[in-house]
């Protein structure tokens, strides 16, 4: 029996030793497998596919238009499963994000051009009718409104409780936001009898409101009265001078630009122009790290060093002018007046993917990032739900 024993157990030892070193092999195989494929994921992002579809169209106006072309720019707005967008036929509506339908309508003469704000449950926009209005977003039911005595075409900015706009007609307001009551008024006249059809949105920093005119100027009002903290001539002898684009203010620097004359970078507290570069541009600039993209009025956009101005690429468009450029899932997402969707690398400045809905894009695109949806409304008023996400190609299922 003591033999027996001996020698079971000299015939078990070694077959446990090769089991254990096999084990540790598979085991160590498998860790490196692991390291590897998660390298493969982390590191190759080419193979995986950038992939875009259209998931619902809905027509914004209730009516066809069969009159004269309007423009369509007010950027859609999402609240909770509902997207908010107006146009500039006839009015406002609200729809399902999942399938489109509509919700509820609110008609409005001549339509809406400008884009709107959005607090909570509370939705102020200016429209074509000449009235500023504040709107139970859920249920398209009006708080109050305010008298313009002009049309509106830029977008509010609400700050603090108050709300502050720039009309058609060159009058900053800023309005009690729970009631509408007028704050103070703000006036400028422009003798100049060319201007481009659209209108700056104010921008806040330190206590003071921030905004262009048509007649070239960039000021600075003091966001409590409206006093002029400085005022600073921009552009002066081009034959449009408007400083449409929405003042982007980054730590004490203020990005704008004039329609046809130049971006410029200013000192935000004493109104001194920094640097200038080259190139008029009507929508906002878009800052990621130590880059600006610029979408000019000459079709381009250019990629700047923010510190000095600098070009570090320009893409040229075929296809009229770029809309205010949103950063989605790694691109530059913008419209183009007169073709579509794009989306471009920040990097290189290439087209990376597109997609035309006809009669092209003035509005700046909405996003949803985490459900990988944008929304838009086309120069023909029809709003589009596209799904737009990075995948992983078929062969390769089990990473999806």
């Amino acid at each position: 029996m003591q033999l027996g024993r001996v020698s079971l157990r000299k015939s078990i030892i070694p077959f446990i030793k090769k089991f254990y070193l096999a084990t540790n092999f598979l085991v160590m195989g498998l860790l490196a497998s692991c390291s590897s494929l998660e390298k493969w994921v982390g590191e190759d992002r080419n193979h995986r596919e950038f992939q875009l579809r259209n998931v619902w169209v809905q027509q914004g106006s209730e009516k066809d238009n069969l009159g004269f072309r309007k423009v369509n720019r007010m950027m859609p707005l999402l609240l909770g499963k509902i997207l908010l967008q107006g146009n500039s036929i006839d009015g406002l509506a609200a729809y399902d994000l999942e399938n489109g339908n509509e919700m509820w309508r609110l008609p409005i003469t001549n339509g809406i051009e400008g884009s709107a704000a959005l607090h909570g449950k509370t939705l102020y926009l200016g429209a074509l009718d000449g009235q500023f209005y504040s709107i139970q977003a859920d249920k398209g039911k009006v708080n109050w409104t305010f008298p313009l005595q002009a049309e509106f075409l830029s977008e509010p900015l609400l700050q603090e409780g108050a709300l502050y706009f720039l009309s058609g007609n060159n009058v900053v307001y800023a309005l009690e936001a729970s009631t509408g009551k007028q704050l103070w008024m703000y006036s400028r006249q422009d003798t100049s009898s060319l201007s481009i059809r659209g209108g700056s949105k104010p921008a806040f920093y330190k206590g003071q409101i921030f905004l262009g005119f048509s007649d070239g100027a960039l000021v600075s009002l003091n966001a409590k009265n409206g006093s002029i903290n400085w005022e600073l001539q921009l552009n002066k002898g081009k034959k449009f001078r408007d400083v449409d684009a929405t003042p982007i203010v980054d730590e004490n620097l203020i990005y704008v630009s004039s329609y046809d004359d130049r971006l410029y970078c200013i000192n935000a507290d004493r109104g001194e122009i920094i640097w200038n570069l080259d190139g008029g541009g009507f929508n906002a600039v878009t800052l990621l790290n130590d880059k600006i993209f610029y979408p000019t009025t000459n079709g381009e956009i250019v990629a700047l060093k923010k510190s000095t101005g600098e070009k570090l690429w320009t893409y040229k468009s075929n296809h009229g002018v770029a809309t205010s450029i949103r950063l989605y899932k790694g691109f530059l997402l913008f419209g183009e007046s007169q073709g579509g969707l794009v989306f471009l690398s920040p990097q290189t400045g290439l087209v990376r993917s597109e997609f035309y809905p006809g009669r092209g894009i003035l509005a700046t695109p909405q996003i949803d990032e985490a459900n990988h949806q944008i929304y838009f409304i086309s120069g023909e008023a029809n709003i589009y739900a596209m799904e737009a996400k990075w995948d992983w190609p078929g062969w390769f299922p089990f990473l999806k």
